[in-house]
Formats: structure tokens, sequence, C-alpha cells
């Protein structure tokens, strides 16, 4: 565990991003992006080879508009859509037939911050039957409180959808916890500590600057929590 020397506030409520933080998000994405381009090829959509796995892993985090730009910028609007909704078909159907993971503990710290009272979220840049459905695949649908995506909520980004959750919830002392610039962002631009995840390993080597705190393990949270003061 890295912090830095300021004390972190008790918080009331823990908002998570899903892939990357809670969510082992290759167990799922591999297989179903290859499945996607094979799709596009045989529907006409996309001539050539599938993008290097690298790319795709690298964007998660993105908006999908923003993703489908980077992976395939040579192509529309009516590709990227139809990726869309393969991406979604796809992953739902991964879901149940794949052996998709979860990262270590998650299910465990989860469970024990609910025992004690934390109110627990999901912020995620995703689509709202993929994220949902994540949560409800490996059984963690019912210690969340609220279940946010930019798919469901129509948010341009993480900052907009972090907002609107602590409005409709009430909710004043929060930490997000994520592994992306994106959740940095959303933290510090709503006013809320930042506890950064650095056991994913996608994006750069800059992609938590600015975290409060950096995790090498997910149940390092319960220990924060411990050490965490009353405002």
């Amino acid at each position: 565990m890295e912090r830095r020397t300021v004390e972190l506030p008790k918080p009331e409520a823990m908002i998570f991003d899903m892939d990357g933080t809670l969510f082992k998000t290759e167990t799922l994405l591999i297989p179903v992006f290859h499945k996607v381009f094979d799709q596009l090829r045989a529907e006409g959509l996309y001539a050539g080879e599938t993008p290097p796995e690298e790319l795709i892993l690298s964007c998660l985090g993105m908006l999908l508009p923003d993703i489908w730009r980077r992976v395939i910028p040579n192509h529309g609007e009516t590709v990227h859509r139809r990726a869309d909704e393969l991406l979604l078909e796809y992953e739902l159907g991964g879901l149940q037939r794949l052996a998709t993971e979860l990262y270590p503990q998650v299910p465990e710290t989860l469970q024990e911050l609910h025992r004690r009272g934390v109110r627990l979220f999901v912020a995620s840049n995703g689509l709202e039957h993929y994220v949902k459905g994540v949560a409800e695949a490996h059984r963690i649908f019912p210690l969340f409180e609220g279940i946010y995506s930019a798919g469901e909520h129509q948010t341009a980004t993480k900052v907009d959808l972090v907002k609107l959750l602590l409005d409709q919830h009430g909710v004043t002392r929060a930490w997000m916890v994520g592994d992306r610039s994106s959740d940095v962002e959303a933290g510090k631009k709503n006013g809320l500590p930042v506890i950064g995840c650095a056991y994913a390993g996608f994006g750069d080597g800059g992609e938590l600057s600015g975290s409060d705190v950096l995790v090498r393990s997910f149940d390092e949270l319960i220990t924060l929590y411990e050490q965490s003061v009353e405002a």
C-alpha cells in the first residue's frame, strides 16, 4: 500500500469502478473481442486483421464511442454502433458461459464493508446491462445500493456520472475506488479521496497519478477503512 501523509476521512460510502477494479475484465473481453471482429468481417463491415488485444485492453475505462474511435479509427458510426451491439450481446452471453473472474478478495471485502455499514456503489463508463450483468453473474449485485453506468444515464464523463450518483443518494462522504485516470478525475472533481487500484495493470504508468492511496490488493480497503478518521 502506498499512501500520502494525509489522513483519509472515514467514508459513509465507497464508489467502485467495475472493469479493472472489481472485475478481471480480460477473462471476458478477450474472447468476446475476437468474436466481435469475426462477425463484423462476416457482415462485410470490417476487413483485415483483428486489432491487437493490447489495444482494446488499453482502452478499458473509456466510453464506448471513444474506444471504437481508437480501436477502429478508419470506420464510421455505422460500424461503431454495430460493434456496440455485438459487444453487449457477446458479453452477456459470455458471462453465462465463460469462466470469468472477479479480482481476489473482492466478494469477501465487499461483504465485510457492507457488514460494517458502508454504502456501496458502482460507477462505470460501460453499458447498463453489461455492468449490472457482471454484478449479477458474480452474485455481488445485492451488496450495492446503486449501480450507475454511462450507458444507462448517458453521461458525457465519469465526473458527471459520479456527481449524479452523489446527488441522487445524498452521499457527502465517499471514497472513489478505481484503476484509471477517469476514476481519479471523477473523484477529485467531486471532492472525494481517491483509492487507486494498481493491480490490474491497464493503461500507462501515470494512470493513477493524483490518487491519495495506491492499493496492490483489493482487501487493503479494510485496513484503510479501519485507519480512516471520523471527520
